[in-house]
């Protein structure tokens, strides 16, 4: 039953948003490493969201908010502020409708993002890297432009949409025991929650994020929402905080949050670039990096890890800064 108070997605909005986004988004395959199962003491597979065309798993719920809109609402376009995957995957699902999209980007936002931007139509404002300065300035642009405001992970669109990826990773490995996703705003765990709650209600649900931006586990451990405005880490996909319909789903069925050092989602980067051989962003690498961490927690199960992205600066790669 939706919850209309915080406009919770259901299982069926999840299932409605899988048939709405297929002909855009692509099927992503999962991958396999006995080294890294024999360096990990467990069965791990890889969803690689990494594959998709803008690169990110964020183009499931944004292609799901678009394609939702109506024609009226549609002809005003869409806007969002993100630091940088969702942006980008906003403005690719809105040049498959042909649509404007307007985005507010932190101006430290890796180029490489906003490059993706720009190549799929959006049009960006820069703001300083604050959760504050990034919400006063997109509070101007949707003023300004009046396209409908898709949020990068507070939105139940966008939620039912970022679950698709959770009903193909099911079908595709015949069952898991524990599915590891990163956590910044929560949108990818949620709709990893919204399914497995329903299909696979016996799978464990772990986050993973960086230590040094650690307010979910913070969070969860104190059983509300702590906020940081401006945490520093490599992960930039993973710098904002939980908002209610995120906590909702986190509060309600995640079963651990596990941390990382900087050092860590490095090491686990660079293990899944050589042994993978597949390009990802640091953000990624953090669910690697505490399985690795915590090994009695994940030793002998099926364990699925969602690659959530691959757009980095080729030129900046972490280990050779």
């Amino acid at each position: 039953m939706k919850d209309v108070t915080l406009d919770i997605p259901t299982y069926e909005d999840m299932l409605s948003a899988h048939e709405r986004i297929k002909p855009h988004i692509r099927r992503t395959e999962v991958l396999t490493s006995p080294y890294l199962d024999e360096m990990s003491g467990a069965q791990l597979f890889f969803k690689c969201e990494n594959f998709q065309v803008p690169g990110a798993f964020k183009v499931r719920g944004a292609t799901n908010a678009v394609f939702g809109l109506n024609d009226d609402q549609a002809a005003k376009g869409v806007a969002t502020h993100s630091s940088g995957n969702h942006a980008s995957c906003l403005s690719y699902a809105a040049m498959r409708r042909g649509i404007p999209c307007n985005v507010v980007m932190p101006r430290t936002a890796p180029q490489a993002k906003k490059d993706a931007v720009r190549r799929y139509g959006g049009v960006i404002t820069e703001c300083d890297p604050s959760t504050t300065s990034r919400e006063a300035t997109f509070a101007e642009v949707e003023a300004k432009t009046g396209g409908d405001f898709v949020h990068p992970y507070n939105d139940p669109r966008v939620i039912a949409g970022q679950g698709t990826c959770s009903k193909e990773f099911i079908e595709q490995t015949d069952g898991l025991d524990m599915v590891v996703a990163p956590i910044g705003g929560g949108g990818m765990i949620s709709g990893t929650c919204l399914t497995l709650s329903k299909l696979a209600p016996d799978c464990q649900i772990i986050a993973a994020e960086p230590e040094q931006a650690d307010d979910a586990y913070r969070s969860f451990k104190a059983g509300y929402i702590i906020a940081d405005d401006a945490p520093k880490t490599i992960a930039d996909g993973l710098l904002v905080p939980l908002k209610e319909r995120t906590w909702h789903f986190v509060s309600n069925y995640v079963s651990e949050i596990y941390t990382a050092t900087e050092v860590e989602i490095v090491d686990a980067m660079k293990l899944t670039w050589k042994h993978l051989r597949i390009v990802m962003e640091p953000s990624c690498a953090v669910p690697l990096a505490i399985v690795l961490k915590n090994p009695d927690a994940f030793k002998n199960k099926r364990v699925g890890i969602v690659v959530t992205g691959g757009n980095v600066d080729l030129d900046k790669l972490p280990w050779t800064l």
